[in-house]
Order: structure tokens, then sequence, then C-alpha cells
């Protein structure tokens, strides 16, 4: 079910390219989409097999409500990007504008939908705030003392499970050479400048160098001597066997969260349990993130787990000659958290009673990796010509990847970005400037 089942992608490795492009998730893939587009000759290189990891494993909400202000206006325009993919590609991405709601509990909660609401004016979003009655009207069978609710009806889902490898083959079609089970063990250099990778199949010439590999990046960059902060949570998520319409959108409450899939089951999570295994970069990078800890400390679990001594020892470097850190593990593939399958199972019993007796037909956990701020960089690496970053992108990555794409197209060919990327600054961890945390 994760990540690409079909006939593997296998291409030829050139000698040269354009661009390589390091991960294939859905920023890496819309990346490769954008920039293949406009005339370059394109590697997309992948450890494991396309989408494998958090981009088939989210839960596939495509939306605007809610968004860092800096992020809303590259939202809303990869919104309009994954309204024209299936058009473009001729492929089934399960996309379909369903609608996003957040049910409040609480006046604190009502009082930051109410804030947020300001700037979906601003930007002429079709989002409201809706009253208790309106609430309780619009999710009927779903139990909870509300108060009122935000809701954009325009936003959206997707299935992850089959866009991004349904994207990687139109992407394929149109010229772009996509190999599997290829790891970019390291980048090359000449004069202080990107001038190739070394893959595990052998070297690419390419004086541009694209690192979308979402949990993987730091290890990466780090090896090329660039510092980017980042840490890693696991999220454990479950699906449900097919079962009638209670909503047909998204839907978020104080603990839950349940999407319609297309297969008429419901794809549900938590939204306030994660799991962070400690290691060496915790200590690495720990003072960075004490803002954010504080931020999330009730919905954080800190655990030692298996593995303590090798996450301790992880190596900063390694000869490229050799076989890295990437080959040993290709995919993170964490067990899923049994003691949040059991408040899944209980907390949607009792939010949504209807679907008490539904069964859980699967369940499996994700590695999402996060900034400080979390907020992503999208941003050309410093002091290291050649290198562009998109990744930190915090567990909403899916459906802004169309939009984060092009930026990073626009940023790879010189071409200046259709919206401000300031926020999005890589300098912004290491220039002084204060910690300005996202939407948790």
């Amino acid at each position: 079910m994760f990540g690409n089942t079909g006939p593997p992608f296998d291409d030829p490795l050139p000698e040269e390219a354009d661009v390589v492009v390091v991960g294939a998730g859905i920023v890496g893939v819309a990346s490769a989409w954008f920039l293949t587009r406009a005339g370059a000759r394109v590697l997309l290189c992948e450890k494991g097999r396309v989408a494998a990891e958090q981009s088939s494993r989210n839960w596939g909400w495509v939306r605007q409500q809610g968004r860092d202000a800096a992020e809303l206006p590259l939202m809303m325009r990869s919104m309009r990007i994954w309204e024209g993919l299936a058009r473009e590609t001729g492929e089934d991405l399960g996309f379909a504008r369903c609608g996003v709601v957040y049910l409040a509990e609480s006046e604190s909660e009502l009082a930051r939908y109410e804030q947020w609401q300001a700037l979906a004016r601003e930007h002429e979003l079709d989002t409201r705030v809706l009253n208790a009655t309106e609430a309780t009207c619009l999710v009927g069978d779903v139990r909870g003392h509300w108060l009122g609710a935000l809701y954009t009806p325009g936003d959206a889902r997707a299935e992850p499970f089959q866009a991004v490898p349904a994207l990687a083959r139109a992407l394929q079609r149109a010229g772009c050479r996509i190999v599997e089970h290829c790891a970019v063990r390291a980048l090359e250099c000449q004069a202080g400048e990107v001038s190739g990778v070394v893959t595990e199949r052998g070297r690419v010439r390419a004086a541009q160098v694209v690192c979308a590999a979402g949990a993987w990046s730091s290890w990466f960059t780090r090896h090329a001597g660039v510092d980017f902060p980042q840490l890693s949570v696991k999220s454990t998520v479950a699906r449900t066997a097919p079962a009638r319409e209670v909503f047909d959108g998204n839907a978020a409450m104080p603990g839950l969260a349940f999407r319609r899939r297309a297969d008429g089951g419901y794809t549900v999570a938590l939204g306030d349990f994660h799991e962070h295994y400690l290691g060496a970069d915790t200590l690495r990078y720990l003072p960075r993130f004490l803002p954010a800890l504080r931020a999330s400390w009730k919905d954080t679990r800190l655990r030692l787990g298996e593995g303590l001594w090798r996450r301790l020892r992880e190596p900063g470097r390694w000869d490229a000659g050799q076989r890295s850190p990437f080959e040993e593990r290709r995919v993170l593939d964490p067990p899923p958290s049994q003691r949040a399958l059991l408040q899944i199972r209980g907390r949607l019993a009792r939010r949504v009673p209807a679907l008490a007796g539904i069964g859980i037909e699967q369940s499996w956990a994700g590695m999402i990796d996060t900034t400080p701020d979390f907020v992503p960089v999208i941003d050309r690496a410093p002091g290291l010509p050649g290198l562009v970053l998109a990744s930190g992108f915090s567990g909403h990555g899916f459906g802004i990847g169309p939009g984060a794409g092009e930026a990073v197209a626009d940023l790879v060919l010189g071409r200046r970005p259709a919206h401000d990327l300031t926020r999005f600054r890589w300098s912004r961890f290491s220039d002084g400037s204060p910690v300005q945390l996202g939407p948790l």
C-alpha cells in the first residue's frame, strides 16, 4: 500500500543531468515535474520506492485552512495545481474538493479560528466561522459540545497511496529519468560548488541538486557540510472498513481527526499524540527546538526505544565509495503505536458512534520531518551553490507539495518565485532570528 506498488522505475543512470532530485516523495516528484516541463534534463533518485514514506502515509488532506500566513499563498497555488494535475497527467490522483472543518469545544479554540478567518478574508477564501447550531448540523453524527467551527468548503483531499506514484508515471512519460533503489550517497563539489552526485550505481555530473529527502534531509546535508536542524516524530494512523457517510470531508476536533476515503472507509488519527525517539540529533538540535517542545509538550512522547545506541552513534560522514546509511535502511517503516491505536478506537467510538462497530482494517506509522518552527525550508543552501533544499514540511507537506515543487523549480532555474519565500529561508535558524512557530 505504501509508495509505488507497480513496476519499478528503473531508467538507465545518465552520465550527466541538468538537475538531480534526491527523494521521490510528493515534493521531489513535483519539483522534477516542473523542472522537466521547463525543459531541464532531470534525474530523480529514490533510495527505496517512490512515495514509500510520509507521502503515502499521511492523512490525505489538501487544505488551505489553518496554514501559516506565509504558507497560505503557496498553498492556494498548490490547490490550483492539484486541480489541474489529473487533467494534465491523465491519472487518477483521488483529488476531490470536499471541505475541511475544525470543530471547537472551547472559547479559546473558537477565538483562534476567528483570528485565522481574518487571514482567510485577506486572501478571499471561502472560509467561515460557524456558530454552534451550524457546526452541529454540518457534522450531525459527530458528538461533542460544539461552540462553533472553522469551515472551508473549497478545501480538498487526495489519496496519498495513489497520487504520488501516479504523478511519477506521468513525469517519466514527460521525459524525466526515475531510478528507484538508487541511493544518492553524497554530493560531489568542485571549487566550492556542486558538480554532481555519487549514487550507489555510479556518479552523475550535475550543476544543480535538489534535496527533497524528507526525514533523511538533515543527514544528507550534514554530510555535505551544511547544517539543517531537523528532528523526526512518529505518527500513527488507521483506516476503517467501508462505512456509511458521516461527513464527506476532512474533520478535526480535540484529540481526533478523520477523512472520508475514496474507498468508502475513513482515515483516522489522533491530533494530540506523536512520538520522538531520542538520538544524536536530539542532543545536537535540542536548544533550537525548545520553543517547539514547550508548545507541544502535552502531545509529544519522548521515547528511548530499541536502537538507542545506534541512533546515538549515527555517523555524520561516510565514504561515498562504500555502502551508505541510506542503503542500510531504505524505507522508514516504524510499527504503529498500540497505545495510539487503542485511543483511536476509543475516541472514534465516543465521537462518532455510527462508526463504533466498524473494524480497523489497517494501521501504520510514519516519520514526520519537523523544523524548529514547524515551517519548511525552501531555499538555496548557504555557502554551497548548486544545492537547493525543500524539506521540513512538519506533517503538512502532502497538500502543499505541488506548489512547493513549482517554487523549487523557480529557484533552480534562476526564475523569480511567484511567492515570497522569505519565511522559508534556510538562514532563519542561524541568523539570530527569533523562532516564530507556525501552526501545530
